[in-house]
């Protein structure tokens, strides 16, 4: 056998080798690709409990959920203005009823997911008890200070806020003295760092924060019930089904449980 011969064995035998090799690697290649990922444009109360779930979540998938926190009315503008979602996840009905209008949502996919209590704030510090009751005197209370209040005319904790102040014969009496803020999460804030003496947020957000307790817990019938709807985008992506089949499973459930919530 030539020389020439053989060096043309050998590099065909290499060329073989290589090609194998990459057939072998392609499906590894390909596997190792990360999964699209899923938007979800969430309440701000959901803000620690719907973290949670996402990483449960992605721990057993692999697929990456992003995470949009803000008031419901914001977020909800949002998507009619074009933002791209894939889920939303409301505080209250309203605005999940205002994007079904639109023609923004799947409505065979939505659900009421959780509920939660409306509660009234005081700092850790703060041993002052309030009875929540018809009259109550939060105007005395407050004193020259304010009422933090996600904003009562847009954001669902404000209006259920306002409408609990108004059933107990309250609200006129403390409106002027209310600092409305942009989600409940920045109410939260101005009690923990005392920029306001009181303020009214749903239960899961005074759990979730040591430098504020309850002072109070607003009746049920004081308020509409507050409902946490969620449902796909009418742009939801394929892999947005799963997850939200996994929002309304056991594992995610109790994550929200844990945190406060009620589940629906």
């Amino acid at each position: 056998m030539s020389l020439s011969t053989t060096l043309i064995r050998l590099l065909t035998r290499r060329a073989f080798g290589l090609i194998a090799a990459a057939l072998v690697l392609l499906p590894a290649t390909a596997s190792s690709q990360p999964a699209a990922s899923v938007t979800v444009f969430a309440a701000a109360s959901l803000t620690d409990s719907l973290k949670s779930v996402a990483d449960a979540y992605q721990a057993k998938t692999g697929s990456k959920i992003v995470l949009s926190f803000g008031a419901s009315s914001t977020l909800a503008r949002q998507i009619e203005q074009g933002a791209s979602a894939d889920l939303f996840f409301s505080a209250d009905t309203d605005w999940m009823d205002y994007l079904n209008k639109a023609g923004l949502i799947a409505p065979a996919s939505r659900k009421d997911l959780l509920g939660n209590q409306l509660v009234l704030i005081a700092a850790s510090t703060n041993s002052h008890e309030l009875k929540i009751a018809p009259h109550f005197d939060l105007a005395g209370a407050l004193g020259d200070g304010r009422l933090a209040l996600a904003d009562p005319a847009s954001v669902p904790a404000g209006k259920y806020g306002k409408a609990a102040l108004t059933t107990l014969g309250v609200w006129d009496s403390v409106a002027s003295k209310v600092a409305p803020a942009e989600n409940v999460r920045i109410a939260l804030q101005y009690v923990a760092r005392g920029e306001a003496p009181l303020g009214i947020v749903y239960a899961t957000d005074a759990k979730a924060e040591s430098a504020v307790r309850v002072a109070g817990v607003f009746p049920d019938d004081s308020h509409p019930p507050i409902i946490y709807p969620v449902a796909l985008t009418k742009t939801a992506s394929p892999q947005a089904q799963a997850f939200l089949a996994f929002l309304e499973g056991a594992e995610a459930r109790a994550i929200f449980v844990k945190a406060g919530f009620t589940a629906r």
